[in-house]
């Protein structure tokens, strides 16, 4: 265990605002962050690529596709939008103020500590909900990645998560360089595989490749000979072939591809050159879309006609990447696929614990009770909340545990779902945060503006209303629908209960 030292608690997380004379507009001169500065240009750019690139669009983009065709591509572009619109008010509040830990620390502040005590456990108890399910991920895909070459290894399930956690820890634990460092280059991994989809989709189309009927794996039926063309996507173009419930069930299966797109706000305090550095993180997030869901999706589906995207007996879908390759002649393309799909659960894992480590230490700052007051510590080596990261790493660990107990997979997939309509909440706690900075004294004019933002904040906050109204369209999402508005009222209701009498501190 590395020497620890405590560091004087900030106040109520999110009461302490760094001055842009303080801070300097490079943010090099601290005199409230106790984090090292460690991440490069080159981290947080690829941080930012990693946030944008999850496991579903290497394996759950054929879903996707089934449910509404190439017009997908436009509820991503809108989805990526509406996203773009989040972390623009989250840029312009962790640039005036690029001490904090994370960006949940502006709703206790300009929303009052009922609020911002709500967001922060939600935040956090979301963070190891997915924490868990992205662990249970990984043995799974590591287990998949190995059985296409003929090793069993479902036995050691369990041992290779505990591994893999215990790896991750460790990243988090030596120093936030090293964090950085891995996440570049599992973004790298990630992004050579799209281009590469990319690049072989465009050779097939421009020479006109012809491939034979093929069994994927994966896929229960051999998939039909065909030819790569333009014309794949535009047979019977509709814009909801498969009716209107379908195409605006899209967007809240969007929406959640794009989870977690915020993580890059959290990084800040531990950037060189913050108010710098992030506002170009931002600002490309609308070209990373259009290159890694637009570009990929429309390189898919010039390779595999979109109606061909059929669901297994069981309801699952081949990997759209492994059938585009599996069709270039690549015999070990699932193998391939599902190693780039371990390093993005990995990414994930690396994440989210860096994220709930910040969010912790975030919290403790405003504990009053000596075990919380304990976790607000950093370690003098790596400069990085260890406690936090630790206690965090523990509560994901019980995932393998858990899962061993009959009975407890249903309970647990309804607590991860539930955790991601509660996120719904944050976002829009977040945007009224904005809003309320904007008319405080803390406004700073020349800073990181959200654009038009009395038009683009409405906006956003009423679409991630109709995205929280879809889910109770759907059977498998209606009851975490239900049980996010019981969290809402009953953890909600016993914040602002507890935290009644608590004087605001932004006008």
């Amino acid at each position: 265990m590395k020497k620890e030292e405590e560091v004087e608690p900030m106040g109520q997380a999110g009461n302490t605002q760094t001055s842009g004379t303080e801070q300097g507009a490079d943010g090099s001169r601290d005199t409230s962050n106790q984090m090292e500065r460690g991440l490069s240009n080159r981290h947080v750019q690829f941080i930012a690529i990693g946030g944008t690139i999850g496991t579903g669009l290497f394996l759950g983009s054929g879903k996707s596709i089934a449910l509404t065709g190439p017009s997908i591509i436009l509820v991503y572009i809108g989805v990526g939008l509406v996203m773009y619109l989040l972390m623009r008010a989250i840029g312009e509040l962790m640039y005036r103020s690029p001490n904090q830990h994370t960006f949940i620390a502006f709703i206790t502040r300009y929303l009052g500590k009922g609020w911002g005590s709500f967001a922060g456990w939600s935040y956090w108890i979301v963070l190891i909900l997915i924490g868990m399910s992205e662990l249970t991920a990984v043995g799974t895909y590591f287990v998949t990645f190995f059985g296409t070459f003929g090793i069993n290894l479902e036995a050691w399930r369990g041992l290779i998560e505990v591994c893999f956690l215990a790896a991750m820890v460790s990243v988090n634990l030596i120093a936030v360089k090293v964090f950085g460092e891995t996440e570049f280059w599992f973004s790298m991994i990630k992004i050579t595989l799209i281009l590469a989809m990319i690049v072989t989709a465009v050779v097939m189309v421009i020479v006109g490749f012809r491939y034979p009927a093929v069994q994927m794996p994966g896929l229960d039926q051999v998939s039909p000979a065909g030819h790569a063309g333009l014309d794949n996507i535009l047979n019977g173009l509709s814009l909801a072939p498969n009716g209107w419930l379908a195409f605006f069930m899209s967007f809240q299966m969007v929406f959640f591809a794009y989870e977690m797109i915020e993580f890059v706000g959290v990084t800040v305090s531990e950037t060189q050159n913050p108010r710098k550095v992030l506002p170009k993180a931002i600002n490309q997030i609308i070209i990373r879309v259009l290159i890694f869901y637009v570009g990929a999706l429309m390189a898919i589906m010039m390779i595999v006609p979109w109606r061909s995207f059929k669901p297994n007996a069981d309801g699952t879908f081949a990997s759209p990447f492994v059938m585009v390759f599996r069709y270039a002649g690549v015999d070990w393309a699932a193998g391939l696929v599902f190693f780039v799909v371990i390093t993005a659960a990995c990414s994930s894992l690396n994440s989210l614990l860096y994220s709930a480590g910040r969010n912790l230490f975030q919290l403790a700052a405003g504990g009053g009770s000596p075990l919380m007051r304990s976790l607000y510590t950093i370690s003098r080596r790596g400069r990085v909340p260890a406690r936090a990261i630790i206690l965090s790493g523990v509560l994901i660990l019980l995932s393998p545990i858990l899962h061993a107990l009959p009975g407890f997979e249903n309970t647990f997939v309804l607590f991860t779902s539930a955790s991601s309509a509660v996120i719904i909440f944050i976002y829009i706690l977040t945007l009224l945060a904005h809003h309320r900075y904007r008319a405080s004294d803390d406004f700073m004019p020349d800073g990181f503006l959200m654009p038009a933002y009395k038009v683009t904040g409405p906006i956003a906050i009423i679409f991630f209303l109709v995205i929280y109204v879809s889910l109770f369209f759907a059977p498998d999402t209606r009851i975490p629908a239900i049980f996010g508005l019981c969290w809402l009222a009953v953890f909600g209701g016993i914040c602002l209960w507890k935290h009644r009498n608590a004087v605001g501190v932004a006008g």
